[in-house]
């Protein structure tokens, strides 16, 4: 307990100043794989400290290495630097000042939140043995991911970390609270683009044209007997169509309807399965109005399964570090995360960081305009990932 009390005491202390460093992340904002001055700003906040960078990776993201001196395992923590492609609607003194680009999925948090832990594992170095890896991470909101890519480069071979911890901010569960699933938890991600050819014409004289749009329509429909009638029922799957393009008018009928969609599902096979559904079902509709599809499937990130006894080791660290009552178990969540990737190659625990307040109308979900957070979720964020790394190591290492 005394190892818990010095950790809380050091992310108090630090707490205004990492407040500071979320606030700067803030207000200028990157986007995936352009987080240039993003970067440079987190390096010298992290030198200033005597904290040197071991290695650059995919460009902008970059690793720090933070040694016991002692013999022992390797935990990686990580955390993400991009911004989305959002307008911010919030009026705040750290407003974004990049019109058009906003922290609206806290990965301002959470790299914030990161630089505090490693200046809290450095000071208390001295309380545990091994290494932890800090992985400050490129472009997770845009395919191929920045995760994918570390991995390409080399990451997990160059420090073979046993299990890697992440944290993500969630608005859901109110400040001071923590979430947890062990096991399957976020889905695959892929997307689909459909480009469905027609032969357009006056809108008065559907009999001489191919209608697109009569097409699209009926493939949207038909599509959604996926994840009603293909997939099984116990296995979650959402097939979602957000942007349709169609350059016609009110007495137009247009040539082409681009369609453009996302698949979610959490089963390998069935994802497969799902692809060439997908294909077949388009172009076999598109055919029999005389038109055609052109059917393109980005397969984006994996699903992602925590480590069951990675998960509860940090259940149990968690709980002893904030008292069991602010410890909650988590659903099955359809959104994804490219942290998946690092599932594929090391024991690992995703778990979420309560941010919202509902007293002070901090509500809105990630990906909102007028998202934010309660700000004291910065000191336990970087209090108890400081622990949780901590404490991994400790079992590692019996």
């Amino acid at each position: 307990m005394e190892l818990i009390e010095n950790i809380k005491k050091l992310a108090n202390s630090y707490f205004e100043e990492i407040q500071s460093i979320r606030h700067h992340l803030h207000q200028n904002p990157e986007l995936s794989f352009e987080e240039i001055q993003t970067s440079k700003y987190l390096i010298e906040h992290l030198e200033s400290w005597g904290i040197q960078i071991d290695q650059r990776w995919v460009n902008t993201g970059f690793s720090v290495v933070i040694d016991s001196g002692k013999e022992g395992a390797t935990v990686g923590l990580r955390a993400d630097l991009d911004a989305l492609p959002i307008h911010e609607k919030n009026e705040v003194s750290y407003k974004s000042k990049n019109e058009g680009v906003m922290h609206a999925c806290g990965h301002d948090v959470h790299a914030a939140s990161l630089c505090g832990a490693a200046r809290i594992l450095k000071e208390l170095k001295s309380h545990w043995s091994g290494k932890v890896v800090l992985f400050f991470q490129a472009g997770e909101e845009k395919l191929p991911g920045g995760a994918s890519l570390m991995i390409q480069e080399g990451i997990i071979e160059k420090y073979k970390p046993s299990r890697i911890l992440a944290q993500h901010v969630y608005p859901e569960f109110e400040v001071g609270t923590i979430g947890f699933r062990p096991g399957m938890y976020m889905a695959s991600t892929d997307e689909i683009y459909l480009r469905i050819v027609g032969k357009g014409g006056h809108a008065a004289l559907p009999h001489k044209n191919i209608d697109p749009i009569v097409i699209a329509s009926n493939i949207i429909v038909e599509l959604q007997q996926i994840s009603s009638r293909i997939a099984p029922p116990n296995l979650p799957t959402v097939l979602s169509f957000g942007k349709i393009t169609g350059n016609g008018a009110t007495n137009v009928i247009p040539d082409e309807v681009n369609l453009e969609g996302t698949l979610r599902t959490m089963n390998e096979e069935y994802r497969e399965l799902y692809h060439k559904k997908i294909d077949q079902i388009s172009q076999s509709i598109a055919n029999s109005y005389g038109g055609s599809c052109e059917v393109e499937i980005r397969k984006g990130y994996p699903f992602l399964v925590n480590d069951e006894e990675v998960t509860n080791d940090c259940i149990q660290a968690a709980e002893n570090y904030l008292g069991q009552e602010f410890v909650k178990p988590l659903d099955l969540r359809m959104t994804a995360e490219d942290f998946a990737y690092f599932s594929q190659h090391a024991k690992v625990c995703f778990y979420r960081l309560g941010v919202g307040n509902q007293k002070k109308g901090i509500t809105h979900s990630v990906h909102h305009p007028n998202f934010d957070i309660d700000e004291s979720a910065l000191e336990l964020g970087m209090g108890l990932i400081s622990h949780l790394a901590i404490e991994n190591l400790r079992i590692l290492n019996q």
